[in-house]
């Protein structure tokens, strides 16, 4: 068992997914048992993509842990495009980095998940079996038929058809839905790639609690100077108020 150290540090990691050596990064906060932050990155973004940077700073900075690492396929890990585009095996990945870091030896055992894009779908679909205490959402899709329209030619960017079209892609969260709480969901009203449906469908069957922010004039990365801060500001309250309840 990997023991943490109580000093604040930075600390690169790896662990194995369905035989997949994938790289991690974890944000410690040099505190005494801290909860900890998992994040799950979009597509074929990486852990260090700008979201999973600044609120592992924010959270090692504000007495939590934060772990950001890479799928199969993306990154430093481990795999093809076509790994990275298998939804259940993007579940497993963050399935097997939860599991890792209940096996490390010093955590608090509240844990969050914060997901975006894709990496939002993929936090909602292992939430209940994983026994996450507190969920940060943004513009996840609840199915992949929306990101997909094979008449037009249109996949997600960086996507050949066969991919996007494969099975391995394919999920449909919409029946799993009332399982989730203590659930925080962000999305932009303008966003062009997951419609802002999605958003109110979630808030809508999710139980309590939950809470929902349509930014204004948003899109699909979250481009605007104004939402990025109160993003990380409404997370980090969110987090903080339910992984450090004693």
């Amino acid at each position: 068992m990997i023991k943490l150290t109580q000093m604040a540090a930075v600390r690169k990691l790896s662990f194995l997914s369905d035989g997949f050596r994938l790289s991690g990064t974890l944000h410690l906060p040099g505190i005494h048992q801290p909860p900890v932050v998992v994040g799950s990155h979009g597509l074929l973004s990486s852990g260090s993509s700008p979201k999973q940077i600044e609120m592992a700073r924010q959270c090692s900075e504000n007495s939590m842990a934060f772990f950001r690492f890479d799928h199969r396929g993306c990154g430093q890990s481990e795999g093809s495009k076509a790994d990275a585009a298998d939804f259940n095996g993007r579940c497993r990945d963050l399935l097997s980095a939860i599991g890792f870091l209940r096996n490390l030896d010093g955590f608090n055992p509240r844990l969050g998940l914060f997901g975006s894009s894709l990496g939002g779908a993929v936090c909602l679909s292992v939430a209940a079996a994983a026994r996450v205490d507190a969920l940060v959402i943004v513009a996840a899709p609840l199915d992949s038929n929306s990101l997909i329209d094979s008449a037009r030619g249109v996949v997600p960017d960086g996507l050949s058809a066969d991919l996007a079209l494969s099975p391995r892609f394919r999920f449909d969260l919409s029946d799993n839905l009332s399982s989730l709480s203590n659930l925080l969901i962000f999305h932009g009203e303008n966003d062009l790639v997951v419609p802002v449906s999605h958003a109110r469908k979630l808030f809508e069957n999710a139980g309590h609690p939950k809470k929902l922010v349509i930014q204004e004039n948003g899109d699909h990365v979250m481009s605007l100077p104004l939402h990025q801060k109160s993003f990380i500001q409404e997370s980090l309250l969110w987090f903080s108020t339910i992984l450090k309840t004693e």
